[in-house]
């Protein structure tokens, strides 16, 4: 087959036409992620300016139409006409790519739009957006129509819509900017609304307001006093503050919204620079991306305000969840380093030039009890989720300095320095640690558009030799007030070592093809046949004399038992190391067979189902927590996929007599006895009046445990589960930790809601 093929065949995409035949290029995805990319664009413009110094305020408001507003107080789009293009600043900076003023070395020394697509792509991606800028006392207004200059014909410029008619500007004829209002000579900043088109963004395409709150939250500790505020006018009014209330307008109104419901996240700064100027009222009828937009909104304010001024420190200590280990260590600085760059000279022509950049560093960390990882990394405020040269030097640097001062004290923390094995590897270091790494550059290398990782090559040594030389001071003890948090962090990450060790020797034992021939399973443990993996279940029974009736009571072919001696440890208190010399304890999480901490596999334990048995009274329930503490801090996955159960003995039995003689009726707390006493009086049924009262597990005969607590068919099992893990911890922190009057609040505030029923009494 032959086929003409020559220059008439190719295609040219002028513009902005190139990003719309491939927007994936530019924002990733179509779906939600590019939808909400859009959004991260336009904040990151407006946070360049607080970067800079020329911003202290940005309020993002999602209007009813589907469109999204972002306003800030900087200094405003250039409106005077670009020499080489002959077009305004505001019309470049929309409708061009790779072009803005990060380019150059003047402007921006740190920003997190670096590459001069973000506003254009977000044009060209957009089924409308209006611009406004004030400057030089003048409100400046331009609007596009998927990335083309033109002028819509609304009827009222306060109600906007992409759907009215739309006149393009005629191809390469200057668009003059449109002066709608007057502001105050020093009144100066931006507003884009934008409504995202849905002949880009696919049917799945979803706004997540909690993603906007979280990112907002982030950026207000990072830019220490930016104060940024979200309105949400889907939202009733609930309030009689109204916005102009907390901005004191120079210029035209914000909007006209009328209700402040807002939170402070910290202590408000004192606002320096001019408040914003003026923005549209939303139009009441729908816009085509109202269906990409729409959500329900319910369970949040119609204004939420962010601000902070603590910084990472602020922001470290909002991520930490859990018990901790050691306050908030601080590591910062400033670098310098050479780069050769591509700089644009006055000719507006590319030429190489070598300079010398700044690289300013900001790391807080801390570390909690508990082994999860909570690592953030931020450049220009920009996440970096995939982590980069900035990380590499920090994790480096840490894991060097841990290392070392472990070699250093190795008799302290019992390391056996001949062994190989007893090596601190970089998760032991991971575990419990709460960070957040920043750095500020101008033009940084990241990999793609979407800037998941950083890849300035110079900033791994800065930030590496920054580390080395103050955390080196910090976990050495040296600096002063250090010495007691350093060893409390060290005898936590020994430990972790040392659990790791432990777990990896635990699981090459557990691992059974017969379990009843696994010479290290604990010697009381009662095992159930092999080959019912499956369904097998083990039960954790309060003290020898229930075993010996749960014996008898079980079948042996699924029903394992492993009893304990009493309370078991509070791991909660502990470390590691405590806890593997615990038997009570090194015996579930031997018995489990999975493993535990970071290192707990769930594919590898030997059970369906872990049962709590415990007696029905108060040390009953003290074991169960303690259990359950246990269960949670180091084999978590079993409660998250709903392996865990707590028994439900019963408290009492009543022996039915006269024709009904030899049936049983078992109650559960001392109301429902009283109860069913009546009920049984009522209805004329004769029982021995002298009622069974079980005092424990082990007055039961086998017949009446099986069928009350351990038969699938007649018992009942409450399973644990765990709907929330941050709360859950804090939970188990409140109730299991050191920390005694946050408890004792606790049993006041909660006394006159307690159910005597839920003990035994």
């Amino acid at each position: 087959m032959t086929e003409t093929y020559n220059a008439k065949n190719l295609s040219v995409l002028e513009g902005l036409d190139a990003v719309r035949k491939r927007p994936g290029m530019y924002i990733g995805t179509t779906d939600s992620q590019g939808l909400m990319h859009c959004l991260w664009e336009i904040i990151d413009n407006a946070v360049d300016e607080a970067l800079a110094g020329a911003c202290n305020r940005i309020i993002v408001t999602l209007h009813t139409d589907g469109s999204i507003e972002v306003a800030d107080n900087g200094r405003g789009i250039p409106v005077d006409v670009e020499p080489k293009t002959k077009l305004t600043g505001v019309e470049v900076v929309l409708t061009k790519l790779h072009a803005g003023a990060k380019f150059g070395n003047d402007s921006y020394n740190a920003a997190g739009g670096l590459h001069g697509v973000g506003s254009s792509v977000v044009n060209a991606l957009s089924s409308r957006l209006d611009v406004e800028v004030d400057r030089n006392g003048n409100t400046y207004h331009m609007a596009f129509h998927q990335g083309h200059p033109g002028v819509y014909q609304d009827g009222d410029a306060q109600h906007r819509s992409p759907d009215t008619p739309f006149k393009r500007t005629r191809k390469n004829k200057p668009t003059e900017l449109e002066i709608t209002g007057k502001v105050g000579a020093k009144t100066t900043g931006t507003r884009v609304r934008y409504w995202a088109d849905p002949e880009i963004f696919n049917d799945t395409a979803r706004f997540d307001y909690d993603q906007l709150i979280d990112r907002v939250r982030q950026t207000s500790f990072l830019v220490p006093g930016l104060k940024i505020t979200v309105i949400d006018e889907s939202i009733p009014e609930t309030g009689d503050v109204a916005v102009d209330d907390f901005l004191e307008i120079d210029g035209p109104r914000l909007d006209e919204a009328s209700a402040f419901n807002g939170t402070v996240e910290s202590d408000e700064s004192d606002a320096s620079h001019d408040t914003i100027g003026s923005s549209d009222e939303d139009s009441d009828e729908p816009s085509q991306m109202a269906s990409i937009g729409e959500q329900d909104r319910a369970g949040h304010k119609r204004v939420e305000e962010f601000v902070h001024t603590g910084g990472v420190e602020d922001f470290v200590d909002f991520l930490s969840h859990g018990e901790p280990v050691s306050d908030i260590w601080h590591i910062s600085g400033q670098g310098t380093y050479k780069e050769e760059t591509q700089a644009v000279d006055a000719n507006g022509d590319l030429h190489a030039e070598h300079i010398t950049r700044q690289c300013g560093v900001d790391i807080a960390l801390r570390w909690i009890n508990g082994y999860d990882t909570t690592l953030r990394s931020f450049v220009n405020v920009v996440e970096t989720p995939g982590g980069g040269m900035h990380v590499d030097g920090f994790l480096q640097s840490l894991t060097k300095q841990v290392r070392k001062t472990v070699e250093d004290n190795a008799r302290k923390f019992k390391v056996n320095l001949k062994d190989s094995n007893t090596r601190i590897e970089r998760d032991d270091i991971l575990a419990g640690l709460v960070a957040v790494v920043t750095v500020r550059i101008a033009e940084p290398q990241f990999q793609g558009q979407t800037k998941d990782v950083l890849g300035t090559a110079p900033v791994k040594g800065i930030v590496s030799r920054m580390t080395d030389r103050q955390f080196g001071e910090m976990i050495t003890g040296s600096r002063r007030g250090f010495k007691e948090q350093s060893g409390r962090v060290l005898e936590k990450i020994t430990s972790e070592m040392h659990a790791r060790i432990q777990a990896r020797k635990t699981k090459e034992v557990t691992r059974r093809k017969n379990a009843l021939e696994s010479a290290s399973m604990p010697p009381k443990l009662s095992d159930c046949q092999p080959g019912n993996d499956d369904v097998a279940e083990l039960f954790i029974v309060e003290g020898d004399s229930a075993l010996g009736t749960a014996k008898a009571a079980r079948n042996s072919a699924f029903q394992a038992l492993l009893p304990i001696r009493g309370k078991i440890l509070n791991v909660q208190k502990a470390s590691l190391s405590q806890i593997l010399a615990n038997k009570e304890c090194s015996a579930i999480i031997q018995v489990v067979g999975a493993g535990s901490g970071p290192n707990f596999d769930i594919e590898q334990a030997r059970y369906d189902k872990l049962i709590m048995m415990t007696d029905a009274d108060v040390d009953g329930a003290h074991i169960r927590i303690l259990l359950l503490t246990l269960i949670y801090r180091y084999m978590r996955p079993l409660i998250e996929f709903g392996h865990v159960y707590a028994a439900v003995p019963p408290l009492h039995r009543i022996a039915l007599a006269g024709s009904h003689k030899g049936e049983y009726i078992y109650t559960y707390s001392d109301d429902e006895l009283a109860g069913k006493l009546d009920q049984l009086k009522r209805q004329r049924i004769d029982f021995n009046p002298e009622v069974q009262r079980y005092k424990g597990l082990g007055e039961m005969d086998a017949d009446q445990l099986a069928d009350t607590t351990m038969d699938p068919r007649t018992r009942m099992l409450r399973r644990i589960r765990m709907e929330d893990a941050a709360q859950a911890s804090d939970v188990f922190g409140l109730l299991m930790g050191d920390d005694v009057p946050p408890r004792k609040q606790f049993i006041i505030d909660n006394a006159d809601d307690f159910d005597r029923s839920k003990i035994d009494t």
